[in-house]
């Protein structure tokens, strides 16, 4: 394995968000939930595109806080212009568990 060294790794910032909109996104090949994930009144409202639909229902997703990677360049993903890479670890079988901090913490905060 690679080791990183830490000054690489203080640029990768990881904030946690709340979820305030998930809507169905068909247009893709393998049909994720779009997500629009509010990072406080510093850094808005951040849109993203997540693999999450066999694991979590849209109603369950609303108010979550997740952990995400903010400082990446936007990417198109079919029409979708990606803002975040919303954070999870694969299962068995592939489905993606989100990253949460399981306490309460201010939107925008980024990970100590």
């Amino acid at each position: 394995m690679n080791e990183l060294e830490w000054q690489e790794f203080q640029k990768v910032v990881l904030r946690v968000g709340t979820i305030v909109a998930v809507k169905d996104f068909p247009k893709a090949r393998n049909p994720p939930n779009l997500l629009m994930v509010d990072f406080g009144n510093r850094f808005g409202i951040k849109k993203s595109s997540a693999q999450i639909t066999d694991l979590y229902l849209k109603e369950e997703l609303l108010g979550k806080q997740i952990v995400a990677v903010t400082n990446f360049p936007a990417k198109q993903i079919g029409p979708l212009m990606s803002e975040c890479l919303v954070t999870g670890f694969h299962r068995e079988g592939g489905s993606v568990v989100l990253t949460t901090p399981d306490l309460d913490v201010p939107n925008g905060t980024r990970l100590a």
